[in-house]
């Protein structure tokens, strides 16, 4: 019997083996996202037995921590409403966390705590009803009014100005009554009234709400990329432990082309593999600051040994005077000048304690910059060419077309170009950051080997790019698209080794560093 005639049935789905330098993560719509708020407000709602407005007051004080809030309520519930903005501190209690008034006057019958005494007064007559005015905008023909819990009561239209505000200018989530001095929040139901004509700020407001949850989790992450609305959720990488062993660099949304591609764990929106976060944040510091221009101060210039005043050689004698404090001394060996004699040029004063130690440190300050500017321009170098792929692009696009005209190739068989070109890209910024992590790596056997992978691997990218900057004869296109689907293959590997290397380096604690680094002993 044939097992095909069972169609799927039997057919067991490979799995894919998930490399090392790759972490498991999952790309979150923002459906999904309010499905998770939604489930955390029943659970608390139905723990407490409060509505879900409150509950949803509750999670967003403390943060969307469940355990916390469970713990701060269970021990003190009024103190917890209140400081929540749910009740007034008057009428902290469990029975306040019911429903609030949101419409109608604030008029109604209330009896007084005392005894009435037993002697009746005639009482006096009724005086006329005023109608009531908003304080706000003072109209008063207003004829709808709202308050919450605390009674402070606004016409409808303030109340909708107020709210709208909030959220559109400011970025509200927690909308606070207007009374001066009164912490009570609006509900999410007493905010879905007053935006009943306006449904674009009701979805802001909601998607606020999802913002502030994904911001108080730490297994979640916005995607960066504007107009984007997709949350990746990375358990893995929600530690900070766990980012001195991995690089959490994830893809969110299926739809993205090119994929949105950044780092969970710190604020690099680009994939900074393989070099960790706290070695990348390090770098980019670094590029960034003014230390390098110091640097070079250091290198070209010197310092007055009397004075300490920062000096610039104008001019071809070695006899330097001081403008600050008259010192005379030598830039050569940076002795006193009055030890040299009339035979300055010989200056046979090499082996005197002050002038070795200055050129030492002249020395050692030159040594530095120039190996930050080996490694400053090769990462810069990269930098550019990865940049400079959308020219490529264009160019390998024409070349495609070329190709179909002079040869019987069809449109996807010329592909090849365009995967050839999508792998140098990845394999540039790869070894755009294997420089920066060069820069920070102990001298020792480990580096040399790191030093030896990013060496095949940049000598198959370059022969792979001069590979498509070549020009298209149609008598050897066949060859050419032999020797462009190898290449890329064989960097494909390359890159890939690369990281796994690396990766597996962090795993198991290989990588020893000149500085200290965050979460390193």
């Amino acid at each position: 019997m044939d097992m095909d005639d069972f169609g799927d049935d039997f057919k067991v789905p490979q799995r894919t083996v998930r490399k090392t330098y790759e972490i498991e993560y999952e790309s979150l719509p923002q459906s999904a996202v309010e499905r998770l708020v939604a489930n955390d407000i029943d659970h608390i709602s139905g723990i407490f037995g409060v509505e879900a407005s409150a509950a949803s007051l509750l999670l967003r004080y403390m943060n969307w921590n469940k355990e916390r809030l469970i713990e701060k309520y269970m021990d003190n519930a009024s103190a917890v409403t209140v400081a929540a903005g749910i009740s007034p501190p008057s009428r902290a209690s469990p029975s306040a966390l019911g429903p609030d008034r949101s419409q109608g006057s604030s008029s109604g019958t209330r009896t007084s705590g005392f005894r009435r005494s037993a002697r009746q007064t005639p009482a006096p007559p009724k005086a006329k009803p005023q109608p009531f005015v908003c304080p706000i905008c003072f109209d008063d023909t207003q004829a709808s009014f709202a308050a919450l819990a605390c009674d402070h009561t606004f016409c409808s239209g303030c109340w909708t100005a107020y709210i709208t505000g909030k959220i559109r200018e400011e970025g509200e989530h927690a909308i606070r009554c207007m009374a001066e001095g009164c912490a009570l929040v609006a509900p999410d139901p007493f905010v879905r009234t007053a935006l009943t004509d306006d449904p674009e700020t009701w979805e802001r407001f909601n998607e606020l709400l999802v913002r502030h949850f994904v911001a108080s989790n730490p297994n979640l992450k916005y995607c960066p990329y504007p107009s984007c609305t997709y949350t990746v959720s990375c358990p893995t990488a929600a530690s900070k432990s766990a980012l001195t062993t991995i690089v959490p660099i994830v893809t969110c949304g299926p739809d993205a082309n090119p994929p949105h591609r950044f780092c969970f764990g710190c604020p690099i929106e680009s994939d900074h593999r393989p070099v960790i976060c706290s070695i990348a944040k390090m770098w980019l510091k670094k590029c960034r600051d003014d230390s390098e221009t110091a640097n070079w101060i250091k290198s070209n210039t010197k310092e007055c040994s009397n004075c300490q005043s920062t000096i610039e050689k104008n001019g071809g004698c070695n006899h330097m005077t001081c403008k600050k404090c008259k010192h005379e001394f030598c830039w050569v060996c940076m002795g006193p000048w009055s030890e040299h004699g009339t035979a300055w040029y010989s200056c046979n004063r090499y082996d005197e304690k002050g002038g070795v130690d200055a050129r030492d440190a002249q020395s050692k300050s030159r040594a530095s910059l120039e190996r930050y500017l080996h490694y400053y321009n090769r990462w810069a170098n990269h930098e550019q060419s990865a940049k400079l792929s959308v020219e490529l692009y264009a160019k390998t696009e024409k070349k495609m077309e070329e190709m179909q005209v002079t040869s019987n190739l069809t449109w996807i068989e010329v592909q090849f170009m365009k995967k050839a070109v999508d792998e140098v890209f990845k394999c540039r910024m790869t070894l755009k950051w294997t420089y920066a992590m060069a820069y920070y790596l102990e001298k020792g056997n480990e580096k040399e080997l790191f030093e030896d992978n990013q060496r095949d691997l940049e000598r198959a990218v370059e022969d792979l790019s001069e590979l498509l900057e070549s020009q298209i004869e149609p008598e050897i296109i066949p060859t050419l698209r032999q020797k462009v689907t190898d290449k890329t293959v064989y960097v494909s590997k390359r890159n890939e080794i690369m990281l796994e290397d690396t990766a597996k380096g962090f795993l198991e604690g290989r990588w020893q560093w000149n500085v200290p680094v965050e979460g390193f002993d």
